[in-house]
């Protein structure tokens, strides 16, 4: 099926342009090279602070998710070695295990870089990630649409660009490995056009083909997925009920059903263990452990500019998102303004084929845009009780779990694919004169003010030797309990890096409580029924250092207290505890130090100094003792 216009039934593939206009193969790679070579040139422009030294540098907007996937990539390799489950550990959360398929466990990724990950680090995995994320993402558009849509290489080039660095998927390369795949959308929906193939058999490889993408994108950004299932199914619905390719639609719907289920079946095989490990598996639990109506896209946003642009430059961003690795429209005013315009002359100079798809993108637009505005109304950081359509959907399953103004990101796929269009009419000498000059400028004004700039870094504390060394291997047992002070969390996520690292270099292992992840919020059968909530449900001794680490409060301890630390630590089956010389909050949070070493030499008594850190030893039902 062409997307760009109606096809003959007969054609098994049919070419977009006449052969005469398809450039020669060598300069077709040519410029293929090219703007692979733009893209990944951009990428490292925009992470250059992380390539500068990935291991004491951290994305600043967002240090938990990047403690976070980088303890994802330190278990791949755990995973590879030791043969455990890529969907649950029990190396976090102890002693009751973290289900990974709940969260976003990117499996293929830390499969497919573990050696990265062995020799190099979890650090320089997770930079070479987000770098080939973002220059992926451009490129599989560049293609698409050079495949799919235009005539013209740089029309292609110019809208495959803009999706790749478009300011939401900027913005969520601030540690997010799932959200800057940008490049699972065009190339499923790449398969899904090609569903409708005449010939033998093709039918069956094509569903095949496009099981085990749904799988892939599935394992790297499971919401994203869902959004591109959604977006291709309105699209096609309503492309197919235009009446210049209806015939062409009832023609290609047999074919197109029969490797529907060919995917379904492939898809099904590979995905049966994740799918019920997420809705049926150990601590998993209903919804999002986000709030909907706060994570929602406020329509002022589309028309705001992103942080990390040239706009921002002259002091015109906006602080309109939850944060900043949540911007995920914000276009500004210049570029909704030229793509509304794209939009009605594309339309007028297009035939009644081309006219059937403009028509369904500009409706996934819209309706995409609106979901994004969640179940009540804002504009400018006021909710008004004015209910929208998420309100009916919140409750569904898949629709409870995702966050509303995350479906902005399909509307990068909407711009581009009209921003190739109106490029492919200047360039095809279909706009001419001052309308032409007008769209460029207004295209070019609008595309250079949210050109991204470099996301910023900060330090972080480095891995103390008693980690790197194995020196810990001294404190406690193979597969037993140590934790950092103060314990891991998403803005205290020091020890999970530190446990990522381990697992990357291979051999013994231990164990942490607590950490960074979605579970329930009680355990059982009532924790599935239940949201899900951030992090373990919070212990009164791991809640004495996290205030003191946070806001440098030092309790007055008493024998209770030592008495509930003692049956706390027993729970997690700790064996010691250890405080490095330098620690690192997330969020911008400065953490006290001196009052964490405080509270835990008034808990526990004069520490160890080993390799850079204080350890305090723990003996089960002994430690802390009175006083």
């Amino acid at each position: 099926m062409s997307v760009a216009a109606p096809a003959p039934a007969a054609s098994a593939d049919p070419p977009l342009d006449p052969p005469a206009a398809s450039p020669r193969p060598r300069r077709a790679w040519r410029a293929h090279l090219t703007v692979a070579s733009v893209a990944l040139v951009l990428a490292v422009y925009v992470l250059n602070g992380l390539w500068r030294d990935p291991y004491t540098h951290a994305l600043s907007d967002n240090v938990q998710d990047t403690g976070f996937f980088e303890w994802l990539l330190g278990y791949g390799w755990y995973t590879v070695t030791h043969g455990s489950d890529p969907f649950f550990t029990d190396l976090m959360n102890a002693p009751l295990g973290v289900n990974l398929a709940a969260n976003t466990s990117i499996t293929v990724y830390t499969v497919l870089f573990s050696p990265l990950s062995h020799f190099a680090g979890p650090q320089v995995s997770f930079v070479t990630i987000l770098t080939l994320n973002l220059a992926g993402s451009a490129f599989a558009w560049y293609l698409f649409f050079r495949r799919w849509l235009v005539r013209h290489t740089v029309a292609a080039a110019i809208a495959g660009l803009f999706c790749g660095f478009a300011p939401g998927f900027v913005a969520h390369a601030n540690g997010h490995l799932n959200w800057s795949a940008g490049w699972v959308a065009p190339v499923v929906i790449w398969w899904v056009l090609k569903l409708r193939e005449q010939g033998r058999l093709r039918w069956l490889r094509n569903g095949a083909i496009l099981g085990v993408l749904l799988a892939v994108g599935f394992s790297i950004a499971a919401e994203g997925l869902f959004y591109t299932a959604i977006a291709s199914a309105i699209f096609l619905g309503v492309w197919a009920l235009a009446r210049p390719v209806r015939a062409e639609a009832r023609a290609a719907l047999p074919t197109v059903l029969r490797a529907l289920s060919v995917a379904a079946v492939v898809g099904g095989v590979l995905l049966a263990y994740p799918l019920y490990m997420h809705f049926a598996g150990k601590q998993t639990f209903s919804g999002t452990g986000f709030n909907q109506r706060y994570f929602v896209e406020d329509p002022a946003s589309y028309l705001s500019f992103p942080t990390r642009s040239v706009a921002a430059l002259f002091g015109w961003g906006s602080d309109l998102a939850p944060n900043n690795t949540e911007e995920t429209s914000y276009f500004g005013v210049p570029l909704v303004l030229a793509m509304l315009l794209a939009l009605v002359l594309v339309w007028r100079r297009a035939d009644p084929g081309r006219r059937a798809t403009v028509r369904a993108v500009a409706i996934v637009g819209l309706v995409f845009t609106v979901l994004s505005w969640g179940p009540r109304l804002n504009w400018l950081h006021h909710e008004f009780d004015i209910p929208l359509p998420y309100a009916l959907l919140a409750r569904l399953p898949l629709f409870n779990s995702a966050l509303p103004l995350r479906f902005a990101l399909a509307v990068v796929g909407v711009f581009g694919i009209l921003l190739a269009l109106v490029v492919d009419d200047m360039m095809s000498r279909k706009l001419t004169g001052a309308l032409r000059n007008t769209v460029a400028v207004a295209l070019a004004a609008g595309l250079l003010l949210i050109f991204p700039t470099p996301l910023p870094v900060q330090e972080r504390s480095a891995e103390p030797a008693f980690i790197a060394n194995g020196t810990w291997k001294q404190y406690v047992s193979d597969g037993g309990v140590i934790t950092a002070l103060p314990f891991a969390l998403n803005i205290t996520a020091d020890g999970m890096r530190w446990q990522a690292y381990t697992m990357a270099r291979g051999g013994e292992q231990f164990r942490i409580p607590d950490g960074y992840f979605l579970g329930p919020q009680t355990t059982g059968e009532a924790g599935r029924k239940l949201p899900g909530r951030i992090g373990a449900e919070t212990r009164p001794t791991d809640w004495l250092f996290l205030r003191a680490a946070l806001y440098g409060y030092v309790a007055q301890l008493s024998n209770d207290d030592r008495a509930q630390a003692r049956a706390d630590f027993a729970y997690w089956g700790v064996e010691a505890v250890f405080l490095a010389d330098e620690i690192t909050g997330s969020d911008h949070y400065t953490l006290f130090r001196k009052a964490v070493e405080t509270t835990a030499t008034d808990l526990l008594g004069e520490p160890e100094r080993v390799d850079g850190v204080l350890v305090w030893r723990i003996r089960r039902g002994v430690d802390p003792v009175d006083q």
